[in-house]
């Protein structure tokens, strides 16, 4: 009974198999379809009587089988022939598209024994060319005789494109890509790339392909197309991109700047010519005139500006390759001896608070717990509530800066091209990053304008005194200490209220401000200052300021925050820059010189002060934690940076 319960719905399935396989294409035999095509001058008539000329039919049946596609039927590709001979309705375009869509690595053994016998791209290649030409402005087939597969691979002779064979080999790019482009290929023959190809024994030069790519062309105005140039273009002149790419035009440009010149707007695009051609752009006759298509006051001096220059040439760019390798020494000089330091200091720190196991008779293991530290209950007045605002807003403003400013300095980073989008665009990202900059230096310079006139109203300040925060001999002999103490040849300093780290970062921050906020004036107001000045002063101000923020974010979010939050001492985090007290006892600890001075004065009773309530100590918490996790975001993407395009 089961069996006759589904007996019926067995016969409709077979019947609809038949069905279907009835209306598919029959197979035909390529012998079938080589009787005509393969016969050398066979065509048809086109337009009434022939009057449009004939069109050629032909298909080398030997050349077809040397191509990519040479093991496939002709029925593979033509699905729509139901019978030979099939004159009058001719076959539909075929559809390469969906074929290719289907080509990986994992369901298209065919694919791949092409590819070892032709010598053809890998199949997972091939999906990425088809998906890069779906979304590319050949792909739109909305437009009127727009490209197809075959305008450029030919419909039958397809070969890999280092086959000289091949319709794409790139030495035949400027004709293939000329039979649609006739003004760009005419310009392109006069140009320097295009007669090099005349003379082959002088070098290699640039084809269409190398400069547009081949599947990815897209409209000359978008900014995938600028991308794709300047790195075709680079594929050549390396050193000339890698100029480009740390000037702000290249930065800029990178992510749409509109008002930031691109290859073609000093070079030309298809008719480029030799710098030293009196008819080029940027021939030191001309090079004025082309710096005022975006600079209308540009004169001598202002085109003096080096827009490739690095500082890896000292013949070509002696005062850059001096500025940048001076900098640069600088760099790993203060990195090496302060990492150094900060790790010596975990690694005595650590040793003198072990950690503590204790016994559980819940558990037969002992469970390792944290040395706790020592409350007193009593608190100690560090900062006072503008000191802290003033270091809230000097912390804010110098991540925002450091955020606005590194997706410029590596434009061509993921983060730094999915984050402009985010912020606006590269002229709002401009805009911000002034603002923060203000911001930056109104906290530094407002702070130094309090203190020296909180300094010059006492009479009796002692300007190399405990309090104060200029460097003494005392510092000298903590640091001698502090490293006696981390190899073990004696005990760890008494600090007083400030110590000679803190007072290294409180300099840096002043050295880091003069570096950083000059240049960036020069930089922001480039337009009068290069009337007056040449313009190599601007590659100058690029470097300083590039380098004194990359070593700014190495210190400041690796040392600082070791030494505030992140040694065992300190760890997970110090709020007192939020609640702006401190324990007695963690005065006694990190201050013993200044507990003890202050209570023999009498003037510790003045600065105790009632604790933070319970909410705000949670509130500074979070506010801390946060402050730590977007600055250690920043640095993994600075240093991300670094190892993708490294400093200039």
């Amino acid at each position: 009974m089961r069996i006759l319960k589904i007996l019926p719905g067995l016969f409709l399935s077979v019947f609809f198999i038949a069905c279907m396989n009835s209306l598919q294409a029959k197979p035909f035999p390529d012998a079938e379809c080589t009787e005509c095509h393969g016969e050398r001058g066979f065509s048809v008539p086109v337009g009434k009587h022939g009057s449009l000329g004939k069109k050629e039919l032909f298909i080398d049946t030997h050349t077809f089988k040397d191509s990519v596609h040479g093991s496939s039927q002709c029925t593979d590709c033509h699905t729509d022939i139901e019978e030979v001979p099939h004159r009058k309705k001719g076959l539909s375009t075929v559809d390469c598209i969906t074929c290719h869509e289907k080509l990986t690595e994992e369901d298209s053994i065919a694919a791949k024994k092409r590819n070892s016998l032709f010598g053809g791209p890998p199949p997972k290649r091939v999906v990425t060319y088809t998906n890069e030409y779906k979304v590319s402005a050949h792909g739109d087939q909305g437009i009127k005789n727009n490209a197809k597969c075959s305008t450029c691979h030919t419909a039958h002779y397809v070969f890999p494109s280092n086959d000289k064979r091949a319709n794409t080999f790139r030495l035949k790019s400027p004709e293939v890509c000329g039979s649609c482009h006739e003004k760009a290929l005419k310009e392109y023959r006069q140009s320097m790339h295009g007669s090099a190809l005349k003379t082959p024994w002088k070098g290699d030069s640039a084809t269409c392909s190398d400069c547009h790519s081949s599947h990815k062309v897209s409209d000359i105005k978008k900014l995938s197309a600028h991308r794709i140039i300047t790195d075709g273009c680079g594929e050549c002149h390396q050193n000339e991109l890698d100029g480009y790419m740390a000037s702000p035009h290249g930065q800029l440009a990178w992510h749409g700047g509109n008002e930031a010149p691109r290859c073609v707007d000093c070079h030309d695009s298809h008719n480029i010519t030799h710098t030293k051609n009196d008819a080029s752009p940027v021939n030191q006759k001309n090079i004025v005139k082309t710096c005022q298509k975006c600079h209308e006051n540009a004169n001598e001096n202002f085109a003096q500006y080096h827009p490739h220059g690095t500082t890896r040439n000292f013949e070509k760019y002696p005062e850059l390759w001096i500025l940048g390798k001076g900098m640069g020494a600088l760099v790993i000089a203060v990195l090496i001896f302060f990492y150094m330091h900060s790790v010596l200091w975990f690694w005595r720190e650590k040793k003198e608070r072990p950690v503590i196991y204790q016994h559980s008779d819940s558990r037969s293991y002992p469970i390792r717990v944290k040395p706790e530290k020592k409350h007193s209950g009593i608190y100690f007045q560090r900062f006072k509530w503008y000191w802290r605002i003033n270091h809230w807003l000097l912390a804010l403003s110098l991540m925002f800066l450091v955020l606005t400013g590194m997706v410029v300095m590596y434009p061509s980073t993921d983060w730094a091209m999915f984050l402009v989008p985010m912020l606006g665009g590269s002229t709002t990202l401009n805009t911000l990053h002034h603002w923060a900059g203000i911001i930056f230096l109104l906290a530094i310079f407002g702070h130094a304008a309090v203190v020296l006139f909180r300094i010059f109203r006492s009479k009796d300040f002692d300007w190399f005194g405990p309090d104060s925060l200029l460097p003494r001999m005392k510092d000298w002999e903590d640091m001698k200490g502090q490293f006696r103490w981390y190899f073990g040849q004696g005990k760890q300093p008494h600090f007083d209220r400030w110590t000679y780290w803190e007072k290294f970062d409180y300099w840096a921050v002043y050295w880091g401000a003069f570096v950083i906020g000059s240049s960036g004036i020069l930089l922001w107001f480039y337009e009068d200052v290069g009337q007056y000045f040449p313009g190599w002063i601007f590659n100058l101000a690029t470097i300083a300021h590039g380098l004194e923020a990359f070593l700014a974010v190495l210190t400041l979010f690796v040392v600082h925050f070791f030494n505030n939050h992140f040694r065992p001492a300190k760890f997970p985090l110090d709020t007192v820059m939020f609640t702006g007290v401190w324990d007695l006892e963690e005065l006694k600890e990190e201050r013993p010189e200044e507990y003890k001075r202050l209570k023999a004065s009498g003037e510790l009773e003045k600065r105790l002060v009632k604790g933070p309530s319970k909410q705000w100590n949670i509130l500074s918490h979070i506010l801390g934690f946060t402050l730590l996790g977007i600055g250690l975001i920043l640095l993994v993407l600075v240093v991300d940076g670094f190892f993708t395009r490294g400093l200039f």
